[in-house]
Formats: structure tokens, sequence, C-alpha cells
């Protein structure tokens, strides 16, 4: 695919970046495309030449040093140096997708020209991504203002032939690897370094992955949840669509038809029920499930919009004037990621919920369901092991966004955390995947124990595969063995609504 103007004028959406990541697909320069990068750098070069007051982070310090004129023929050696000095990241290295998903978000920022970069450097970053080129960035280090600086300074500094870059599954000196992937790192001119390290692509690539998770492990839920309502003996009548329809949410309303199409050829109707109602885990799927899809898709509109943006500072206008703001600011980035975490972890608590009620020895269920109850625990221990991972979530779910720690002599005197925010999201993530497969466990558990069950065809043709996967043990067995295995099969499922 290429980033050719006229995908300039059309938005990216987060399901492009997904199919090009998926059919691994080169991207390239169109012509005009790289007329547009070639102008806005030659009006840049005009405008430093013609002006004889301070430009911020061109002929200037950085952040609380921005009234600090640096002279002419010393503008490379402070870009360079404005890279090395933040290159100071902390942490294990961030994954091999999320450097190439900042790669791209970077390459899509700079190429709308307000930037102002050169066409070489823009070529650069876009035959390092097409030859999958890995910098070494540490996790944390970004206080999500004034740019991801630490992250981005450490892939930047592959373009100066320093720092670490993968070579195979180890880590290598920058030059050795970029001399294999036949590159040659192109040095720094006048504003490119500020260019690279302001921006908020960082943040983006980590709420990005979130986002795209979350909205799979939503569909996920209401998968394992049917499960768990036909092994609970469950009634319908709560999903029913008139009810939906008088609460008029719309995550609820497709929550409660997607949850149905898992009912179609089932006889949960027609089985006797001893229950009037069902406890609100199961009752309540509709009104939880459908406020955490109205919330991801909150998300997935931020996360577009900003895949579209520039938060590069200062900008060159079309009108040639050179504006200082602060778009590179990831506060909206950091309430997104924040919000994701509040509805995602609902997900998981509610299915906590489900898991107990299942182990709870209610509608004829053995207690734990032991298949000898006293002489063997069964799950018992199950339901601990996930509420320690709900309750994880709930801590990890406090907001980020809320804590500001003023910075650069007070110049920078209110940050987002939103890189902060959006690592909590996918550990949160991470658990909600864990906490569906265990209940997804425990209610195929329950099936066995279950009289006269007949399961709608689709839903039974998933848990026959899976029980050639995970065959059923009557008695007592070590159910940590199960888990990783679980959580394999519901990966491949491919949910029939999305």
């Amino acid at each position: 695919m290429a980033i050719a103007k006229k995908l300039l004028d059309k938005d990216w959406s987060i399901k492009d970046i997904v199919s090009i990541f998926q059919k691994k697909s080169k991207i390239e320069i169109d012509k005009s495309t790289e007329n547009l990068v070639v102008r806005q750098r030659q009006k840049l070069e005009k405008l430093i030449k013609s002006k004889s007051e301070p430009i911020y982070g061109i002929n200037t310090g950085f952040g609380s040093l921005c009234n600090t004129l640096v002279a002419p023929q010393d503008l490379e050696i402070l870009q360079e140096n404005l890279i090395k000095s933040h290159a100071c990241g902390i942490g294990n290295p961030v994954t091999d997708e999320t450097v190439r998903l900042i790669l791209i978000f970077k390459i899509l920022s700079l190429s709308k020209g307000n930037s102002a970069i050169r066409i070489e450097l823009l070529q650069f970053l876009v035959d390092l991504y097409n030859k999958n080129g890995i910098a070494y960035i540490p996790e944390f280090g970004s206080l999500g203002a004034s740019g991801d600086l630490a992250p981005l300074s450490h892939l930047s500094l592959c373009i100066l032939g320093q720092g670490k870059m993968k070579s195979g599954d180890s880590w290598s000196n920058t030059k050795e690897v970029l001399a294999k992937k036949k590159l040659k790192p192109i040095g720094l001119k006048a504003k490119e370094g500020l260019a690279l390290i302001n921006g908020t692509q960082y943040s983006l690539a980590l709420l990005f992955q979130a986002v795209v998770k979350a909205r799979r492990c939503y569909h996920l839920s209401n998968l394992v949840s049917a499960l768990s309502l036909e092994a609970f003996n469950g009634r319908l009548e709560a999903f029913d669509p008139a009810i939906q329809r008088l609460r008029n949410q719309s995550g609820q309303i497709s929550c409660a038809q997607e949850f149905l199409d898992y009912f179609k050829t089932s006889n949960i109707q027609t089985r006797k029920k001893d229950a009037v109602q069902d406890p609100y885990s199961f009752r309540c799927i509709p009104q939880v499930h459908g406020a955490s899809l109205d919330a991801i898709k909150y998300v997935e509109q931020i996360v577009q919009n900003e895949i579209n943006s520039v938060t590069d500072n200062p900008l060159l206008i079309d009108d040639d004037l050179i504006l200082s703001g602060g778009n590179f600011h990831a506060q909206a980035l950091a309430l997104a990621a924040d919000f994701l975490s509040i509805a995602v972890s609902e997900l998981g608590s509610i299915s906590e919920r489900r898991s107990y009620q299942l182990v709870s020895g209610n509608r004829g269920l053995p207690d734990f369901l032991a298949g000898n109850p006293g002489l063997e625990s069964g799950y018992m221990i199950v339901q601990y092991a996930v509420a320690s991972i709900a309750s994880l979530n709930k801590s990890l779910a406090t907001p980020s966004s809320v804590d500001s720690i003023i910075s650069s002599k007070a110049q920078e005197d209110h940050v987002s955390m939103a890189p902060n925010a959006s690592w909590k999201c996918l550990k949160i993530l991470d658990n909600v995947e864990q906490i569906l497969s265990i209940e997804w466990l425990i209610a195929a558990r329950a099936i066995e124990f279950g009289r006269d069950i007949k399961l709608d065809k689709n839903l039974q043709s998933i848990f026959t595969k899976y029980r050639k996967i995970v065959a059923f043990q009557k008695s007592d067995h070590i159910p940590q063995e199960l888990y990783a295995p679980t959580t394999q099969f519901l990966s491949t499922i491919t949910c029939p609504v999305q």
C-alpha cells in the first residue's frame, strides 16, 4: 500500500493499519507526497534564512531552554544533541509490533509536510519500516507531553547510526544492522530531531494495540458468557430486543443481538427452570458488555483521529507561518486509555462473577464442579486464582491521566501520562484474556454436569473442537496446565459478529 496523496486526503482507519500488518505490505512515497514534503522543506529553509528572531527548536534550545539562541553553524549539532540526550528510557524493550507501529504512525504524520523535514529523512524511515528495522526502545520514560520524547529518541538514534537494533533474536550495534539492511545513517538537519521526537506516536502505538485487542475481548466475552449461561441453565428473557430498545443504548442493543445469535438452535428456552431470574452477572450482560462496547468505539475514534494527525511542534502552516503550539500533548490519548482500561476491566470483573456462580453449587451443579465433592475440591481454587487478577485489574484501572508531575523547570507544568495509561491498559487486557479463558474452562466443565443440554449448532461446533484439545477430566487434576491451551484455542476463534 502506498502512502499516496489521495490517502493523505482520506483518513486512514484502524482497519487500514491492521490490514497492512496482516498482509506485511510495504509502503512507499508517491510523487505528489514527495513534492509536498520537498516544497515544505524549501519553505522552512527560506524562513530560517530570512528571519532574524528566534524560532523555537530550530535556532533555540528546548523546553525551558527555549530562550537560549543557537548559532547558525551549530543547528545540526543542536538536533543531534537533542536525540542523544533524550534517549534515556527505562525498562525492557517494547515489542517489535510496537516499534513498527511507531514507525508507520511517524511516517504518516511527517508525510503531511507540516513538520518540514527533508524527503531523504522520510525515505529513510520508509526504508527502515520496509526492511523491518527494529530499534531498541525501552518501555518507560515518557510523560506523554512535549511528545513521547524518550521512546522516540531511542527510535531516532538509528538515523545517527547510534543505539541498538534487533539482529535476529538479539540486539546489535545499529551501524552493523543498518549495513546488513543496506541502509546508511543520514544524520539530521535543522528542526528534524525535534520533528522526530515531538509527537504522540509511542502512546498511540500502545493504545492502538490495546483498542484492537479490546474489540476482540468484547466479542470473546459474549461467546464465553453464552456457554456459561447454557451451563447455568439461565434465562433468555433479559436479552429480548424489546427490553434493549427501551434503554436505547447502542452498545447494549448490539450486545444483546450478538449474544442471542449463540442460542438460535439451543434448547435453553424449553429446559425446565428452577429460578425466575438470573444473577446480574448473567442478566445484565447486555448492559455491562454493551457499555464497554460503547467505550471501545469511543476510543477507536480517538485513535483513528490521532493516526491522521500532526503532533509536531513548531509547525509550518500553509501560509508559510511557523506556529508553536501543543499538539504533542497526549491528554486525549491518556483519557481514552484510562476509559478503555475501566471498560475492559469490567469485562473481566463480570466474567469472574459468572465463574463464581458456576462453581457455587447452584442450578443443580455440584459444589465447585467436583466429581466427588469433599474428597475432591474441583475448581474451588480456580475461582480464587481468577479473582486475584480481577482484583489486580481494579488497581491497574486507576486513572493515570489524573496525575501530572512538573518537569523542565516548570515549562512543562502539566503532562498527560498517556504512555503509562496505555501500558497499563495492555496489562489489563492480558489479564482479561486470561479471566475469559478460565471462565470458558469452568463453563466447559459445568456443561459436562448439565442434563439435557442441547447447544446451538455453532456453539456446539466450537465446544467440540475445544474438547479435542482439552479433554474433560471428571476427577481432580491440575487446572493450571489447561490455561495455556484454552487461551490458545480461544485466540483462534473468529467471532461470528464483528
